[in-house]
């Protein structure tokens, strides 16, 4: 990815979501934005410290933003439009709204009718708050790390055990997608719930952002999972089609951030336009960028349940490039702010630190990397 030109163009200004999409979801689109001028706002700079926005997430489902995909097609142009939208105040709130709309993606695919009839209400509607669990997995499959939860089928599921080092959106009463190894071989998904008493929280070390997203240490010690729990068995068809999703709704979360990068090197121009006009990345760049990666996405989000290599290789691409897209955007927002961008109570750090997270959380920028080169 290129970013770095002397040239500066007169970009189209940045769609609203009433222009891409219309109807409900453009009404949805537009309560998530003023929720989050309201109320998630001025919350931003307690999460950024560690508080957990439960209430706002909540509201966030009850105004329908775990819902828009699960409109016949299951598109997911507008849950990353939504997304997007949160996270252009406040990335650790976009990413748990990733975490959400993900659990409501792994039940919706579930073939598991029982599960479908008691959980896809409730956590569509917010009333169920979760996280994905996938992280380990993820990893596993593409040969970076061992599974960590490994399970004994029972009479009436399976029992598991294992540790999580890292696991988001997460609280007393969530709950978690989990994949586990088998005794004989099989790998199976499945739902945890955390109210179990045979399921530990940790809190982790503080992180260098992100730390108001519910994130834990996950001990499973001899916990029974029901069948009405089981999202998949065997798990890896099941992970083959819901995948490309699982990837597509990050875009959210880049859109987003790189958005407001944008909008403060816009706000600093009246006032430093004089001397930032020497840097070699200017707005337009980047917005000119952003433009090419919304285009990508919102047409591969258009049909998630392709399961060709060609449209799997077009997703891995496109989260690479998003993912450095969101670095470059806030590292050029930061020279453009300048000192202002620099003190503490600017926005402008709080930003360059969350990018760094859209790089890193899995899928991150190396495993991204051999994936493709493992494709090619």
């Amino acid at each position: 990815m290129q970013l770095v030109t002397n040239a500066v163009s007169s970009a189209p200004p940045l769609p609203a979501a009433p222009e891409r999409f219309t109807g409900k979801p453009a009404a949805v689109i537009d309560e998530l934005r003023r929720i989050s001028a309201v109320d998630l706002a001025p919350m931003v700079a307690e999460i950024d410290k560690g508080a957990y926005p439960g209430s706002v997430l909540k509201a966030y489902g009850a105004a329908g933003g775990y819902a828009l995909h699960l409109a016949p097609g299951h598109a997911l142009g507008p849950t990353i439009e939504s997304m997007s939208v949160i996270s252009e105040t406040c990335l650790s709130t976009g990413f748990m709204d990733w975490c959400q709309n993900t659990l409501v993606w792994y039940i919706l695919n579930s073939e598991n009718e029982a599960l479908k009839a008691k959980l896809l209400g409730p956590a569509s509607e917010g009333r169920v708050l979760g996280g994905t669990g996938l992280s380990n997995p993820m990893k596993t499959i593409f040969g970076i790390e061992q599974m960590r939860l490994k399970g004994t089928k029972v009479e009436g599921g399976y029992r598991i055990k294992g540790v999580l080092p890292w696991v988001s959106n997460l609280g007393p009463d969530h709950l978690f997608g989990a994949v586990f190894d088998t005794d004989d071989g099989g790998r199976v998904m499945c739902l945890v719930d955390c109210a179990d008493p045979a399921v530990t929280l940790k809190p982790c070390e503080p992180f260098l952002a992100l730390d108001g997203t519910g994130t834990y240490s996950v001990q499973v010690r001899d916990l029974f999972v029901p069948q009405d729990l089981i999202l998949a068995d065997p798990a890896m068809p099941y992970i083959k089609k819901i995948r490309a999703g699982f990837i597509l709704l990050q875009a959210g979360m880049a859109i987003g951030l790189v958005r407001d990068c944008v909008r403060m090197m816009e706000e600093v121009r009246p006032s430093l336009g004089h001397v930032n006009r020497f840097l070699d990345v200017q707005p337009e760049d980047i917005a000119e960028k952003l433009a090419a990666i919304e285009a990508e996405v919102f047409e591969l989000a258009a049909t998630p349940y392709d399961t060709s290599d060609a449209f799997w290789k077009r997703v891995v691409a496109m989260r690479l490039e998003g993912g450095e897209a969101t670095v470059a955007a806030a590292h050029h927002a930061m020279l453009h702010c300048g000192a202002r961008g620099y003190v503490a109570a600017h926005r402008c750090q709080r930003r360059l630190r969350e990018a760094y997270f859209v790089a890193i959380v899995t899928p991150a920028t190396k495993q991204l990397r051999k994936m493709l080169a493992e494709m090619a």
